[in-house]
């Protein structure tokens, strides 16, 4: 009895690395996640109240400041994946394998929302749900590498090798995302050239509200890390324990 009611070194080592990792976060979390959600109504009320109706595109034209945040953030979380991937092979830190995993994670649902906000977009706008547009293609083959990315880490599961594999295959990968992004510049697509907008090109209005947004999804990428970033390091203390156990 005594035995059983005793921490194995496992567990003991388990529950201080859990403790000392989420006492570190919480009031980070707190703040961006205050700012996230008074960061979304100030958009929202930007996007159909500050910002006047397109005179072409009429109402449909609203969803560009959901869609363009949400490829960003798509797009940024590769880079930040290639990024831990490359520390990682260097320092053999996992918690950097963490960081790239987690990011993962959220980069492919990003990139599943560019893809449906495009489609409906394009729909109205195109009079068609998709188009071998240059941009468009290089979105998709983008969201297959990431769905690619996350089964083969789960297939190899959470070892050195599978960390390994997954640094190499973002670090090669990330290459797609500046040709996503010069893809209007370098071929002849359906999207305008200057999407984000330079100086200039767009009115103050829907530059300022696309900038709010922009920054507002930016901070919701950020709250999202560190909640996947931390189920990431539980999951893997998790399974240690389980296997310490065994």
């Amino acid at each position: 009895m005594a035995l059983a009611n005793k921490a194995t070194p496992v567990e003991q080592s388990t529950k201080v690395a859990v403790r000392s990792g989420s006492a570190r976060l919480p009031w980070i979390s707190l703040i961006l996640g205050a700012l996230t959600i008074v960061g979304i109504s100030i958009t929202i009320w930007m996007d159909f109240f500050y910002e006047p109706t397109d005179a072409v595109q009429g109402q449909p034209q609203r969803i560009f400041y959901v869609h363009v945040p949400v490829a960003w953030v798509g797009m940024l979380a590769f880079v930040v994946m290639a990024l831990a991937g490359i520390v990682y092979l260097k320092n053999k830190d996992e918690r950097w394998d963490w960081v790239a995993r987690a990011s993962a994670e959220i980069g492919a649902l990003f990139i599943t929302m560019t893809l449906i906000t495009g489609s409906i977009w394009g729909r109205t706008t195109w009079g068609t749900w998709w188009t071998w547009d240059a941009r468009l293609t290089t979105t998709l083959i983008l969201w297959f590498v990431y769905v690619g990315y996350l089964m083969l880490r789960s297939s190899l599961g959470r070892t050195h090798a599978s960390a390994r594999a997954g640094a190499v295959m973002s670090i090669i990968c990330v290459i797609d995302v500046p040709i996503i992004y010069e893809s209007v510049n370098w071929w002849r697509t359906l999207h305008p050239v200057a999407e984000v907008g330079v100086q200039g090109s767009l009115p103050n209005s829907v530059t300022l509200t696309l900038m709010v947004s922009l920054t507002v999804f930016t901070i919701l990428y950020a709250v999202l890390m560190i909640q996947a970033y931390q189920l990431q390091r539980a999951q893997t203390l998790a399974q240690r324990l389980r296997a310490g156990l065994e």
